[in-house]
């Protein structure tokens, strides 16, 4: 099947799990057309079975704001007619779904019917979604979309609270692919990081405020005061400067490493013990899941779409959003202990293998054949 992709390229969630699933369809035979402003960072390799198509959008004086939406969906259908694309896949709502909704309507005056796959992934729906600006684009975009999944159920039951939806939505879990993760380092270069007696403890993300940077600050805080650890924060983002400040005030800077954003996670979480995770909200917790392939037990809140993922006692411990003592607490129960340390570790790679690629793809397979028969029906009725 030719499969075109729209995503953020960019090392948020939704860009990685799109990027990933495609490199994954592309390695079961489909044809993959990546279709976003600039090539996905989880994108190294191009193929005969992908293919990247940059969006440009001209810069106008006539614009106080360019129209990145008007540009996707010309894009779209230039791409679709001239490869012959037989599937759309978006991810995120707006704009993406928007915008292939409209390349469906122009494409549909010449006679091409495609159909359109949506994949809800967080912010689309809880923060972007629910504004009043954009709702009723929201709420028409996903309505007007053939089919749509989720990446969790809990993701799933807060878009049917906020909007009113006509359409089912699937639920297909985000996943990892164990294979890129059977590498054993002979040498982690743990010492590069931490003396042999110290805890590496472990934070990645965008460093946006609903990630509640500061917690992972003052958690690392509480914990370092009964242990000897180092705190490795990993991206960047707005809240960055003020996680700087903030280790300077607590006496944490020869404490605390901010490395940016890396395209070495593996490598990093590989010689970690701990990974911090308590956001506000998470639709699911990919972050959570890629500490676990990697051996890392996880403290997260115990919000949104975490819990389906973070199992508590098992894999690591779930507390109420900004209950930093709990959590903190439950750090050191785990790393106190050598022994516990590795159970928890242990159980965190046994249960990351449950959303293993290999299990997730049919499932997106059989989801695009649903909505290629679906169509195929919808014009013979017609």
């Amino acid at each position: 099947m030719k499969i075109a992709i729209v995503c953020y390229p960019t090392f948020g969630g939704s860009g990685v799990v799109a990027t990933e699933l495609g490199i994954a369809l592309a390695n079961r035979g489909h044809e993959i057309h990546f279709i976003t402003y600039r090539q996905p960072v989880r994108l190294e390799l191009l193929s005969n079975k992908i293919y990247f198509h940059e969006v440009h959008v001209p810069e106008y004086p006539l614009f106080h704001y360019q129209p990145y939406e008007l540009a996707l969906s010309s894009k779209l259908v230039d791409t679709i007619k001239l490869f012959g694309i037989e599937l759309l896949h978006v991810h995120y709502a707006i704009p993406h779904a928007y915008a292939g909704y409209m390349a469906k309507k122009m494409l549909e005056e010449e006679g091409i019917y495609i159909p359109m796959v949506t994949t809800l992934h967080g912010t689309d729906i809880t923060l972007v979604g629910k504004h009043p600006f954009y709702r009723p684009a929201v709420n028409f975009s996903i309505n007007q979309s053939d089919i749509v999944t989720s990446v969790s159920q809990n993701l799933k039951e807060s878009t049917l609270e906020l909007f009113d939806i006509k359409k089912d939505i699937e639920v297909i879990p985000n996943f990892i692919d164990k294979r890129k993760y059977s590498m054993h380092f002979t040498d982690c270069q743990r010492s590069l990081m931490a003396s042999e007696d110290e805890k590496i403890i472990t934070h990645i993300s965008n460093f946006r405020k609903v990630k509640r940077i500061p917690d992972v600050i003052h958690i690392f805080n509480k914990i370092q005061k009964q242990l000897p650890a180092k705190l490795i924060m990993v991206g960047e983002g707005p809240e960055k400067e003020g996680a700087e400040r903030l280790c300077e005030e607590l006496g944490l800077a020869n404490k605390v490493i901010f490395l940016g954003n890396s395209n070495e996670i593996d490598r990093i979480l590989c010689f970690s013990d701990l990974f911090l995770l308590p956001s506000e909200t998470e639709s699911f917790g990919l972050a959570a899941l890629e500490a676990m392939i990697n051996r890392v037990a996880v403290i997260s809140s115990n919000t949104g779409g975490i819990p389906e993922v973070n199992r508590q006692g098992i894999t690591g411990y779930l507390s109420d959003v900004g209950n930093i003592n709990e959590m903190a607490e439950n750090a050191l129960k785990i790393l106190s202990d050598d022994q516990t340390l590795e159970l928890f570790k242990s159980n965190a790679a046994k249960v990351a293998m449950d959303f293993d690629i290999l299990k997730v793809l049919p499932l997106y397979e059989a989801v695009y054949e649903k909505a290629f028969l679906a169509r195929h029906e919808s014009l013979q009725q017609n």
